[in-house]
């Protein structure tokens, strides 16, 4: 390689690697407690889906529902931006302007519709880039029992039945 034609810093600056984080940026401290009341919320949150499928025969789904959400691509975003209420996924998409965690669990959980996205090469040139694969009817009633167990987890006893319809 021809030293002339490559790319080098300035003398006196810093390169450093690119992270997907905000420069200088200070992450949230993931505190024991946190933690803790993370894996407690994602494990009767798992339980739930369990009880859900299990009553309409998807047994193996149910066992294997989320289970990404143990992995530490995951679990430490969900412990860092725990709250209680609502998903660390959007307290970690509202600082860093996306989250890491999302984009994990999204690509590995068929039970998501974002899992059946993808792009379209054979359309119009105005037509969307991206388009709707058919998703397995399997999958379309896990994402049911999904959405009622997150809507019981984080509402708690302010839970009604319409909360799963009303969460887009």
């Amino acid at each position: 390689m021809n030293k002339e034609n490559m790319v080098t810093p300035a003398p006196d600056s810093q390169v450093r690697m690119y992270t997907g984080r905000i420069s200088g940026h200070r992450r949230t401290p993931i505190t024991w407690e946190k933690f803790m009341a993370h894996l407690k919320t994602i494990t009767y949150h798992k339980l739930l889906v369990f009880e859900g499928c299990w009553k309409v025969g998807l047994y193996r789904q149910g066992i294997m529902h989320d289970l990404s959400k143990y992995s530490p691509t995951e679990f430490m975003v969900g412990a860092r931006y725990y709250q209680g209420d609502r998903s660390p996924n959007n307290a970690e998409r509202e600082e860093l302007g996306y989250s890491s965690s999302w984009l994990h669990h999204k690509g590995r959980n068929r039970h998501h519709f974002e899992y059946w996205v993808d792009y379209n090469f054979r359309g119009k040139e105005e037509a969307s880039p991206l388009v709707p694969v058919k998703m397995p009817g399997r999958y379309v009633v896990e994402m049911l029992m999904d959405r009622i167990a997150a809507c019981k987890t984080y509402l708690g006893e302010a839970y009604t039945d319409d909360a799963p319809l009303n969460y887009f």
